[in-house]
């Protein structure tokens, strides 16, 4: 039974070391998490400032997209280079070019270098969440993973609070160039206690072929297909950059394929693929994240435009949605290290996920405080668990040489999901925001009939409305003083139902979700089925910390 957890056999761990070691190693991975989730949360919301100040709104979106195309395309490399040479030295690896790239974000002084730099730190940080999680799953076993592993959400949610407001802080009182030095005593703190904590381990008879094509192939798709991402943001699927983009990245895709198909040793191995347990995760991984990103974009975006909040007051407004992510993530991981069972979990959270999402349809301009934090807590409960659960399985039924590529592709679907599902839903969100809906809610909101156009205005562009420094509202600057309210009611009740109309994209992915999760065979966790491959392969570690065989 899934609930036995192996109970009858003595629980080890891949690489065991003594109890005190572990949990200070736990420590110092959690801060590596935290320094590059608190990177992201605190770097969006200053973006517009900065590239304002750099001359340099026309190119604001290329600073995220460089960090986006660096971190995606390094994550399966590291995942596969640690399986070989160990976590340590990719993870270090990880932080020093994140440190580096931090540096020199900082010191830039025109957009293109800033954009530049910032793929620096994207080459570091597509190591700090897959092999962090990878040392997880090296220092714990499968039936008591779980309860750390949900720390992983609590994370997320205090960098998510603390980001926000520490980059207001600094870029109000000091400078912007401070949010990125802000990560250089974290990231050293964290540099030292693994360094000096964490065993040096390794297979002792690896041997490492670099699959060369593989590494060529997936880079080659990879990147034309988030560039294609980038340029449709303003919806314009139909432009010829966007088509050739996407057909580059298309023709590489199946390259790699066929190489990976070939390789003797591949990066990405496809036959993971053949693992039920593997590949529903990654599907129902995906779709979940496509899901509630839609969340995470619209909602900080309505409380400025609609309710008038600073970038920094939106983002602790999601403080409801926090709440519930962090509270079920740890929850969710408790349940399954005690009762071993999650494939019911999954589903109870998507449709939690679901009920949330399908709740913000109802979005409109005047919708009650109240009502809005329900929304945000039902749907943080049902994302929490997702973002535990997934990685858990994941290494429970993959075989321990491949705990570290298993993990970081997991994690690479997790971010192409969030990259897609934000540029399909800033698409959809643009189509929704017609002239026809602003005419109508304008009229609704008491201005007559014969004072609103029926047609837009020339010159107009819905798309103003996502842009920096944009905002529909200044196409009514000529309109008379006393229908200036009713004009920026009507914008505000349109831009609600655009939003909200758009969620339905988030809800049919979460859908998809609780479908794939409905194939997933429930497996028991093992409490000792990794340690036995590792001492097979020369892993095992002394109590003091150090590996036997093959340590520093």
């Amino acid at each position: 039974m899934a609930s036995e957890i192996a109970s009858s056999a003595p629980e080890h761990a891949a690489i065991e070391v003594n109890p005190r070691a572990r949990f200070e190693i736990l420590g110092a991975i959690l801060l590596a998490m935290f320094l590059g989730a608190l990177d992201q949360t605190i770097v969006g919301p200053v973006l517009p400032k900065i590239s304002t100040q750099l001359s340099g709104a026309d190119f604001y979106t290329w600073v995220v997209t460089a960090y986006l195309v660096t971190s995606t395309a390094a994550i399966p490399v590291y995942g596969k280079l640690s399986d070989y040479f160990g976590r340590k030295p990719m993870l270090l690896t990880g932080i020093v070019l994140f440190l580096i790239g931090s540096v020199l974000s900082g010191l830039s002084q025109t957009m293109w270098q800033l954009i530049l730099f910032r793929g620096v730190q994207g080459l570091g940080a597509g190591a700090l969440f897959p092999i962090s999680l990878a040392v997880i799953g090296d220092l714990f076993t499968p039936a008591e993973r779980g309860k750390y592993q949900g720390l992983f959400g609590a994370v997320f949610g205090v960098a998510f609070l603390v980001g926000p407001f520490l980059g207001g802080v600094l870029t109000d009182n000091i400078s912007w160039h401070w949010i990125f030095f802000v990560n250089i005593p974290v990231g050293l703190i964290s540099l030292y206690l693994i360094g000096r904590l964490l065993p040096m381990v390794h297979p002792a008879d690896a041997h490492f072929t670099l699959d060369i094509v593989g590494v060529t192939t997936f880079v080659g798709a990879i990147v034309p297909v988030l560039v294609a991402l980038t340029l449709a943001e303003n919806g314009n699927w139909g432009d010829p950059y966007v088509i050739g983009w996407f057909a580059v990245g298309f023709a590489f895709l199946v390259a790699f394929i066929i190489a990976e198909a070939r390789a003797a040793d591949p990066m990405i191995p496809l036959d993971l693929f053949r693992n039920r347990t593997f590949a529903v995760s990654v599907i129902a991984t995906f779709f979940a994240v496509f899901g509630f990103s839609v969340l995470i974009i619209f909602l900080p975006l309505w409380f400025q435009v609609v309710q008038g909040a600073s970038t920094t007051a939106s983002g602790y407004l999601l403080f409801p949605f926090l709440i519930g992510l962090i509270f079920s993530s740890i929850l969710a991981g408790q349940l399954v290290s005690r009762t071993g069972r999650y494939k019911t979990m999954l589903l109870v959270a998507l449709i939690l996920m679901t009920a949330g999402l399908a709740l913000f349809s109802n979005l409109r301009a005047d919708t009650p405080a109240p009502a809005l934090w329900f929304w945000m807590v039902l749907t943080g409960l049902g994302v929490g668990p997702t973002m535990a659960i997934f990685t858990l399985i994941v290494q429970n039924d993959v075989p321990f040489d491949r705990l570290g590529t298993a993990t970081s592709d997991l994690t690479l679907f997790r971010q192409i999901g969030t990259s897609v599902g934000l540029t399909v839903a800033f698409t959809l969100f643009r189509n929704n925001l017609t002239w026809s809906l602003l005419h109508d809610s304008i009229v609704g909101a008491g201005v007559p009939a014969s004072a609103v156009p029926t047609t837009a205005p020339a010159g107009f562009d819905p798309g103003q409305l996502t842009s920096v420094g944009g905002g529909s509202i200044s196409a009514f600057a000529q309109i008379p003083a006393q229908l200036q309210a009713g004009y920026t009611a009507g914008f505000h009740q349109a831009f609600s139902i655009a939003v909200a109309n758009s969620v339905w994209l988030g809800v049919g992915a979460a859908v998809l979700s609780f479908v794939a999760i409905l194939a997933l065979k429930e497996n028991p966790l093992r409490a000792h089925f990794h340690a036995d491959q590792a001492a097979r392969a020369g892993l095992q570690a002394s109590p003091s910390g150090s590996a036997v065989g093959v340590a520093e």
